[in-house]
């Protein structure tokens, strides 16, 4: 049965590999703009959002679940981001898809991540970051799968159903060119109320919300 979860996303697969070969596993995010990119989506319902719809601040990350930079961003930053800002009600976190090599391992996770539950995305999120260098050492993504699959509020049977519905691919594909539409390239990319941040880091995200929470 678990053979079913890669063979499932094959044809999302194959739309997402027109992504461009600088969307790297392991590549940070580019250091050198800060301009705003009029091409980044404005969030929808389709979003994944943790924190509140009415926050002043919207940081919008673009990752990847097999990008080691992503993980350690997970694991590392989030936490104190979380507390300093998305739990005082200063920023919601916006989290889009942008699936890098191995493609097909990417796609796959993203696509467990998109079939969870209402209010379990994250969950899934979190986990998969959490487990991706255990996933990598063992050279086999199958336990990985089913870890995600029992956070995700769903049984395996409903997640590969989601799996093969062409709307999943659909809404995978759909991050990729929004990213590509926005010039990212490379993940972990966040954007801070539309502009581009110039890395990663706890310190230069908070230099740039900072200022545009003053008098808030």
């Amino acid at each position: 049965m678990l053979k079913t979860l890669a063979s499932t996303v094959l044809a999302t697969v194959v739309v997402l590999a027109v992504a461009p070969a600088a969307f790297a596993a392991d590549t940070p995010s580019a250091k050198a703009t800060t301009a705003t990119l009029a091409a980044v989506p404005a969030v929808s319902a389709a979003d994944r959002v943790l924190g509140r719809a009415d926050a002043p601040v919207t940081v919008i990350e673009y990752a990847s679940f097999t990008c080691s930079h992503c993980a350690a961003w997970t694991n590392d930053v989030l936490p104190a981001f979380k507390t300093r800002y998305i739990d005082t009600g200063k920023v919601r976190l916006v989290f889009r898809d942008l699936p890098t090599q191995p493609v097909q391992v990417a796609a796959t996770a993203a696509a467990i991540g998109r079939c969870a539950a209402p209010g379990k995305f994250f969950d899934v999120a979190h986990y998969l970051m959490a487990a991706q260098s255990a996933a990598f050492a063992s050279g086999d993504a199958r336990d990985w799968y089913t870890g995600a699959i029992s956070v995700s509020g769903r049984t395996q049977a409903q997640i590969e159903a989601c799996l093969g519905d062409p709307a999943t691919g659909q809404a995978l594909q759909r991050d990729v060119e929004a990213a590509v539409a926005a010039g990212v390239e490379g993940t972990p990319s966040f954007f801070v109320n539309g502009v581009r941040a110039s890395d990663h880091s706890l310190e230069t995200l908070s230099a740039a919300i900072d200022p545009l929470l003053k008098g808030r």
